[in-house]
């Protein structure tokens, strides 16, 4: 038997594609697309009121990224991460990452993925449980059955 959460915590952050984003031909540089999902995860760290307490102790452990299309300049572009599992002292994040209509080109998918981060407060050489403050703000999605 599953365990089901509430609605799920989740951000979206919409942006230009601005030319430094890009390489010369006017696509998106892949690290573009991390420095996005990111500012969707800060966002939604500041909307549960723990930006400070996360930033500060939660380092990458994994990243990955599909890419399934391109971004131009002066294109919008949308991310929305989603808290996916909340672990004693890690963190599963999905995002997807769109274009929206451009040139006459439907808003599609470009990038999807996962990110992980563990728990580990200044100083401290290992990672540790989470506090109960970014725990009691973070639900994550309503697992898959």
């Amino acid at each position: 038997m599953s365990t089901a959460y509430p609605t799920p915590s989740t951000a979206t952050v919409t942006r230009r594609l601005e030319w430094v984003d890009t390489d010369a031909s006017g696509h998106h540089h892949n690290g573009m697309i991390m420095r996005l999902v990111e500012s969707a995860e800060a966002e939604l760290m500041s909307q549960a009121g723990i930006l400070s307490e996360y930033f500060s102790s939660a380092p990458r452990v994994r990243q990955e990224i599909d890419f399934s299309g391109m971004l131009y300049f002066g294109q919008q572009v949308s991310a929305t991460i989603v808290v996916e599992k909340m672990g004693r002292s890690s963190i599963t994040l999905s995002f997807d990452v769109w274009g929206e209509t451009w040139d006459e080109s439907p808003r599609r998918l470009v990038a999807s993925g996962k990110v992980i981060a563990a728990h580990v407060p200044p100083f401290a050489k290992r990672s540790e449980p989470w506090i109960d403050a970014i725990v009691q703000a973070l639900t994550p999605r309503t697992p898959r059955t």
